[in-house]
Formats: C-alpha cells, sequence, structure tokens
C-alpha cells in the first residue's frame, strides 16, 4: 500500500473513531435518563394462571405492594394455559426496557426440555430479576371419598389400575410430572387429565369428574370447609395449617418438591433497572399484605437475589433433564 492510501485510511479511521465517541457521548445520558426515569408508565406483570389461583393471589399482591414502591402501578396480565409457559413465551418477545415482567417458575424449564422445538430458551433468553416464593403442593381427594389415607388410595390404584384419575394442570406442569414419577416409584396406574386452571380443576373434584387432585395450595379453603380431605403434602416440612398430615418423606417416600418460582424480564436489561425491579419487588415481599397471603397458602419466603436465582435455575435444568429422561419424558435432539 502507497504511503498515500496509509494516510488516507488513517484518516478514515480517526473519523470514525471520532464519530464513534460522539456517538457514545450523546447515547450515554439518554440511557442514564431513560434508567433515572424508570418507571415512568405502568409495568406489566405477566401471571401464566388463572385468575384465583393460589399464585395469581400471591402476584397479584406483591405486584401491588412493588408498584407502590416504584410510584406505577404493576398491571397483573392472565395468560393461561400451555402448562404456564405463555409468561416465558411473553419475555422472549418483549423489549428489555423493564416494562414487561413474568413470573418464572420450574415448569418452565420442563416444557422447554420436553418440546421437540422450544419456543425459548430459560438459560438465555430471561434476565433474572428475583427469586420470591414457592408452593405448597399436596394431594386432595373429596371428603366423601373412601380414601380416608395415602396408604388406602394407593391400595385401591394397585388394584384398579389405570381406572382412578387426577388432575392437574398440564402434562408439563410439576404437579403431574411428579404424580408420573409417584406412580412409577409405588408401581401404580393412574390416568391423567389436564385442565386449565384452578376453578375448572376443584369443579371437577367436587363433581366426580375426577378422583384426585395433586396442585398447589388453592385447595386449602377447601379442605378448611370441608368439601377435601388432605392426604399428603410435598414439601420440606408439615404445613403450619394442617400439621397432623404427613409430608412425602414421612410417608416412606424420598421426595421433596418446593418448585421456587420469582419474577424475571426479557434478556439484555440495563442491570439499573434491574437493580431498581429487584428492590421494589423484595421490599414487596416481605410487606406485611403480602406476607399474609402467604400465610393463608402456606407458601415459603423463598428470597434470593438475580444472581442466586439465575445460578439455581441453571442447576435446576440439570436436574430435570435427568427426571424427564427417567420417566422417558426428555424430548429427542434435533
Amino acid at each position: 500500500m502507497s504511503r498515500v492510501n496509509m494516510e488516507g485510511e488513517a484518516m478514515k479511521m480517526r473519523h470514525l473513531t471520532r464519530r464513534t465517541v460522539l456517538a457514545s457521548a450523546l447515547a450515554a445520558p439518554a440511557i442514564a435518563r431513560a434508567q433515572g426515569d424508570f418507571p415512568n408508565r405502568p409495568i406489566k406483570l405477566v401471571i401464566p394462571w388463572p385468575p384465583g389461583a393460589s399464585a395469581d393471589a400471591f402476584l397479584r399482591t406483591i405486584a401491588d405492594q412493588a408498584g407502590k414502591r416504584l410510584g406505577q402501578t404493576v398491571v397483573p396480565d392472565n395468560k393461561p394455559g400451555a402448562n404456564g409457559t405463555f409468561g416465558a413465551i411473553a419475555l422472549k418477545d418483549a423489549k428489555p426496557d423493564g416494562y414487561t415482567l413474568a413470573q418464572i417458575h420450574t415448569g418452565v424449564v420442563r416444557a422447554q426440555l420436553m418440546a421437540e422445538q422450544p419456543a425459548y430458551n430459560a438459560q438465555t433468553d430471561f434476565t433474572y430479576i428475583i427469586q420470591l416464593s414457592g408452593s405448597a403442593h399436596g394431594i386432595v381427594v373429596r371428603a366423601d371419598s373412601p380414601w380416608q389415607t395415602l396408604e388406602e388410595l394407593i391400595a385401591a390404584a394397585k388394584a384398579n389400575p389405570g381406572k382412578l384419575n387426577y388432575g392437574t394442570f398440564g402434562p408439563s406442569s410439576v404437579q403431574n410430572m411428579t404424580m408420573v414419577d409417584l406412580q412409577q416409584r409405588l408401581g401404580i396406574e393412574l390416568t391423567h387429565v389436564p385442565y386449565r386452571g384452578g376453578s375448572e380443576l376443584y369443579q371437577g373434584l367436587l363433581g366426580k369428574q375426577i378422583d384426585i387432585i395433586a396442585d398447589a395450595s388453592g385447595w386449602i379453603p377447601l379442605v378448611q370447609g370441608g368439601q377435601f380431605r388432605l392426604l399428603v403434602v410435598w414439601g420440606s416440612n408439615r404445613m403450619k395449617l394442617f400439621p397432623e398430615v404427613r409430608t412425602l418423606k414421612e410417608a416412606g417416600i424420598e421426595l421433596v418438591v418446593n418448585s421456587p418460582y420469582g419474577i424475571c424480564g426479557p434478556k439484555g436489561m440495563e442491570p439499573a433497572i434491574v437493580k431498581k425491579l429487584h428492590d421494589a419487588f423484595k421490599e414487596a415481599l416481605y410487606d406485611a399484605a403480602t406476607q399474609a397471603v402467604m400465610e393463608k397458602f402456606s407458601m415459603p419466603t423463598l428470597y434470593q437475589d438475580a444472581a442466586a436465582y439465575q445460578a439455581d435455575y441453571k442447576e435446576l435444568e440439570a436436574v430435570e433433564r435427568e427426571n424427564l429422561k427417567r420417566v422417558g419424558l426428555l424430548a429427542k435432539p434435533g
């Protein structure tokens, strides 16, 4: 290259460098202003469950409390169906500006691993903000059913393979996956009936369309009201509301299901916005109004910051992959 050409190229590079520096200098205040003004309009929180579910009640309350701290309304947006993955799907296509959030739960990871062509990647498509709580799961039957204990239900299922049926929120829900696991461990066969939401599920049991429900704590009022009987809980400890009901481990089954969940945004969110959201939701989590709802549904406080929440979900993927492989539900590589 001639000296003239070399000098020309050098001049072009200096011009490009100056333009880049100028553009960055102009952009930086705009970004800072956007972060400083956040939020300046309502925030949408996608709840992947129908109104009336226990998780819905909790998320609506914490959204209200977080909104008070952020100075803007956090608007609940119920999108039930698709095994509770519509929140994840909404984040995949949303702008990373902090105005679209969603509950991300263990079923999101599980559904991805079960899909031949998943709609999202839980490790790369979200910004993890805060882990909040988990679900108190259990198995309930009608109060007038013949089964007083878990052992009696298991005996009936062994005597009548495939004749007893149970309801959950879908094939890849944690409730169904746990029931599949239990059937394999216990050598029984039950028939699965998926439902879209809590009210339909509970009406199905009350109307004798199904024999058993495996679900989170939305059944608590019906157990307290005498319509349902709680046979066993899946968590690490007995529920305070029903101290006489054993855990799976106490019933001789080495299985614990806590199902931690939290709130995420789209990938690529600015750290300052993530921190502002995290701080508001953390304060909201410990607010008396939120804790009252959690007490009502026996929900544990499982707070973790963004980094710990993301790290746990990375480990969760490996665990879920092995669980799905064991029960024959892991999607085949494309």
